[in-house]
Formats: C-alpha cells, structure tokens, sequence
C-alpha cells in the first residue's frame, strides 16, 4: 500500500510539474490572432530602395533585359507559384523568360507597389508587393491577365517571391480547351 501511495504522490507530483510547465509555455506563447499588426509587420526601413529594386526586375523581365533581371537575383533566389508546388532558381527564371520571348511579343506591363517588413519567423524581412497586369500577343492573339507578386528585398536584390495569376485563364485566351478524360464505363 504504502509503495502504491508512492507511486500515485509520485504521479501526481510530476503531472503537477508538467501542468505548470504547460501553462508556463501556453502563457509565453501567444497566439498569431492576438497580435497586434506592429508586433508582426512595421514599415519597410528601405521602401523607396526596395520597391525600385522589384519595379526594376519586373520591367527588366518585360523587356527583354535579362542581364539586369538577373543582376537583381541573389545567388541562392528561390521563386515560387503560379501553383503552390512550382518552384524556381535564378537560372530557371532567365531560361523560362528566354523561352517566352520566342513566342510573346508587345509585352506590356503595369502595377502598384506597396512595401513592408516582417519581424519576425521564417518570412522575416523586406518585403515588396506587386499588384499589375501583364499582357502579350501570341499567335496573333492578345493576352491581359492580372497578376499578384511579391518579393522579399535582402540587400538589394531579391531572394525569394512568389507569383500568383490563372494559368487557365491565360490558356483558354490563346484557344486552348479542357477537355474532361474519358469516361471508364
């Protein structure tokens, strides 16, 4: 009786100590939902800097000037999207906008920016937006869809972005279907 006694104060102690532990950590941590907006995002100390930076890459992009495009990529640049499992390095960016140029011609573009900084976490830094639209004529058919970009600034030049826009969108422009797969009755 008396080694079960011990066994259960023993129990109990250590639950008593894993309580306070828990509580302890659930007090330190504080939900993202409860944040306040300038504990997670200030303004971007390099805005004018940073946004130029972008601004630069994009037109650089449009217009054919892949040396500049490049020279504003660091050499471990990640970008990522349309899709959520799309990714691209530096190279791949310049070899996919070298393929475009074969077949796009009277590329337009035109956006917004807005700039911030975030404190803290795996997306900590500068960080630029993009809101535009991009156009093209391909095969005799001319192509405006909006897109969403941003960019993260690391002294000068971009380290990662990601990329949003409808592929689909762009695809049926051009003349292209979907067709559903065959029916397996």
């Amino acid at each position: 009786m008396k080694k079960t006694m011990n066994s259960i104060y023993s129990a109990g102690m250590l639950l008593l100590l894993l309580a306070g532990t828990v509580n302890s950590i659930a007090q330190q941590a504080t939900p993202a939902s409860q944040l306040r907006y300038k504990e997670v995002v200030v303004e971007n100390p390099n805005a004018e800097a940073d946004m130029k930076v972008v601004a630069d890459f994009v037109n650089a992009l449009t217009n054919a000037d892949l040396i500049k495009a490049k020279s504003l990529l660091t050499a471990n640049y990640l970008g990522y999207g349309p899709a959520p499992t799309d990714s691209t390095t530096a190279d791949q960016t310049i070899t996919d906008w070298k393929e475009n140029y074969k077949i796009q011609t009277n590329r337009t573009v035109s956006f917004v920016t807005q700039t911030f900084k975030v404190l803290s976490g795996n997306l900590m830094g500068n960080w630029v937006s993009l809101w535009g639209d991009y156009g093209f004529t391909q095969n005799g058919k001319k192509v405006s869809f909006p897109f969403q970009y941003t960019a993260r600034v690391n002294n000068g030049k971009i380290d990662t972005d990601r990329i949003y826009y409808d592929r689909m969108f762009i695809l049926q422009s051009l003349g292209y279907t979907l067709t559903p797969p065959a029916s397996s009755e």
